[in-house]
């Protein structure tokens, strides 16, 4: 296991819920079972604040983790243009992004190909909870 995987992974600042949240998604990975529950607070189209919680492997627990940090503050069309293309990390490892998004690549990439539905999981229950697909 990557060490980077790790260290992405116990950062857990977001990981708590939201009380005043307007948007709630719980979703599950029917592979290995990994389940988890993000709740965001949206005004104005960005997402001030964001929780999760989730019983689920350290794969799942770092893309969370980055993810609940990299999308704070972020105008809802901006996450749906990384989300577009979120897939296609797996894909084509010379993928260009805007600056922001790319960290993503430390962590899905081809060489985590295997674990491609844990990493997903927290994307896939945010596009849930803001209903755009993914």
């Amino acid at each position: 296991m990557d060490l980077k995987i790790l260290e992405i992974a116990s950062n857990t600042k977001n990981h708590k819920v939201v009380k005043n949240h307007t948007h709630l998604s719980k979703n599950k990975n029917p592979i290995c079972g990994d389940e988890m529950e993000i709740s965001l607070l949206v005004k104005n189209d960005v997402i001030e604040d964001i929780g999760y919680q989730c019983k689920s492997c350290v794969y799942c627990q770092a893309s969370v983790s980055m993810l609940s940090s990299k999308i704070k503050n972020k105008k809802i069309d901006q996450i749906k243009h990384l989300f577009s293309y979120v897939e296609s990390f797996f894909d084509n490892s010379e993928i260009k992004v805007n600056k922001e998004w790319q960290d993503f690549k430390k962590i899905l990439n081809k060489k985590n190909i295997s674990r491609k539905e844990c990493l997903l999981l927290p994307f896939r229950t945010i596009s849930k909870a803001l209903k755009f697909k993914l």
